[in-house]
């Protein structure tokens, strides 16, 4: 069974930066592609970024491109979210999820991930 435990959310200000982590056990980390998604109040969980299973292929939400960075360290079974200029409206849950893979897919839908982890708070004030 996979578990994801995220970390690294907090209060920060706009402008800001913070390092989301995700710890996945329970399986091979390197067959799954990652997948980190947000859920404001309110509002429908949407996709951020996501990862390839051996971390060549990455994909972006527009509101992430030139702001977040999305990578892995296969060896620490870790995926991180790197987001800088943070605003306001970045605040969320955000979530990590991943889904098994064969190849180098990535996947933008939540729909298409299985394990989720239970998230964590960013609040970005202004």
């Amino acid at each position: 069974q996979v578990q994801l435990v995220e970390s690294g959310g907090g209060l920060v200000q706009a402008g800001g930066s913070l390092r989301l982590s995700c710890a996945l056990s329970g399986r091979t980390f390197s067959s799954y592609g990652m997948g980190w998604f947000r859920q404001a109040p309110g509002k429908e969980r949407e996709f951020a970024a996501a990862i390839s299973r051996r971390g060549f292929s990455t994909a972006y939400a527009d509101y992430a491109k030139d702001r977040f960075t999305i990578s892995r360290d296969n060896t620490k079974n870790t995926v991180y979210l790197q987001m800088n200029s943070l605003k306001p409206e970045d605040t969320a849950v955000y979530y990590c999820a991943a889904r098994l893979v064969a190849g180098p897919e990535i996947r933008t839908n939540r729909y298409d991930y299985a394990s989720w982890g239970q998230g964590t708070q960013v609040t970005v004030s202004s």
